[in-house]
């Protein structure tokens, strides 16, 4: 249990909850960026045990709370046809498009299958030869290398059958979109960026958002210990007025990053515009398939309609969550009209989410 166990001791945690609360001499609002340590933060009640001026707010980094219902419509649309086998990770069944979500579509008759990878996708893909099998890939830079390596695979044995939904995102414009909020009072003055993503990616795109936007963003992991040492080290920049960016998960994180996961990546996806759900258009806040991959392009293949569909999440707040705006417990419909059985939007069914992570650990 090592590496575990010794970033869930309570002593060290209550020491560093007390440095922090030795260094802090004013106000601040400072975010995670990381759907797994929002759970980690409610599941520990880490915001019990910081002083009283340091506000935690939930980003959006919970890929499943960002996609847009009109990737759900054309998932749902991709799996009702005969010829489809609709492949996803489990945690997208349940997000509602317009009008229904995966599961139902799977209840109607549909051929969804829950996969663990892309690759196991490849392989039902040379499986089933006679059927067309279509891989919805969501989610930040962290699963970007093992969705590309597996179009890659298919390019290269051409498996002709198999293609890629894609709804990527990326991390650094979302800060920037973030940051550009014009409201002072929702203003984020730093933010614990995700481990997991800077493993791929490294801390250097982080650097100009830190200099143009004068916060400080300090990489952090997901135990209770690292997200208190990270939160430590974004406070003592806060108040010394630095702006720079940091890395307090060495043992995940080079500052390079992955430079082989870097490379699958640009070999196989461009930078595009990216409309997010709840927040809107971000420019080149996403991924889409190189022209040299065009034909493991489901919208392409399958000649998907591009027109965005209405948000369906009608008496969701979740932008204002995903902004930092809004906290879960105080939205109207939290614990009432809006639970996990009965979601009114992504936020709610999400296993990353800050509103589940709210229902699931604060609830009484």
């Amino acid at each position: 249990m090592k590496h575990v166990d010794e970033f869930r001791d309570p002593e060290r945690a209550h020491a560093l909850a007390r440095a922090i609360a030795r260094a802090t001499t004013r106000p601040w609002r400072i975010m995670e960026v990381c759907g797994g340590q929002t759970h980690a933060i409610a599941r520990f009640g880490l915001e019990d045990l910081l002083p009283p001026d340091i506000a935690l707010l939930h980003g959006p980094g919970c890929p499943v709370c960002v996609t847009p219902a009109e990737v759900l419509d054309h998932a749902v649309a991709l799996a009702r046809r005969p010829e489809v086998v609709l492949c996803s990770y489990g945690d997208m069944l349940r997000v509602p498009g317009t009008t229904i979500d995966l599961r139902t579509a799977r209840a109607a008759g549909a051929d969804v299958r829950v996969v663990y990878s892309a690759l196991d996708a490849l392989a039902l893909a040379r499986a089933l030869p006679d059927r067309e099998i279509v891989f919805l890939a969501v989610g930040f830079e962290t699963t970007a290398p093992g969705h590309a390596a597996a179009v890659s695979q298919a390019r290269r044995d051409a498996v002709g059958n198999f293609s890629l939904l894609v709804s990527h995102v990326l991390v650094p414009p979302a800060l920037e979109a973030i940051l550009g909020e014009a409201d002072p009072a929702s203003r984020v003055h730093g933010f614990l960026a995700a481990g997991h993503v800077c493993a791929v990616m490294g801390a250097a795109e982080y650097a100009p958002v830190a200099r143009r936007h004068g916060v400080p963003i300090v990489i952090t992991g997901f135990e209770p210990v690292d997200l208190l040492h990270g939160l430590h080290r974004c406070v003592v920049q806060l108040e010394a007025g630095r702006a720079e960016v940091e890395n307090a998960y060495p043992r995940a994180v080079r500052d390079d990053g992955n430079a082989a996961a870097q490379a699958m990546i640009r070999e196989v996806f461009v930078v595009r515009d990216r409309r997010w759900r709840g927040i809107g258009d971000i420019p080149r806040s996403g991924l889409a398939l190189a022209p040299a991959y065009a034909a493991f392009d489901a919208e392409r293949k399958f000649a998907l309609p591009t027109t965005p569909a209405a948000d369906p999440d009608r008496g969701c707040l979740s932008g204002l969550v995903l902004l930092g705006k809004l906290r879960p417990p105080a939205c109207p419909a939290f614990a009432t009209r809006c639970t996990p059985d009965h979601p009114l939007g992504a936020t709610m069914v999400s296993s990353e989410g800050a509103c589940a992570a709210y229902y699931r650990y604060r609830t009484p």
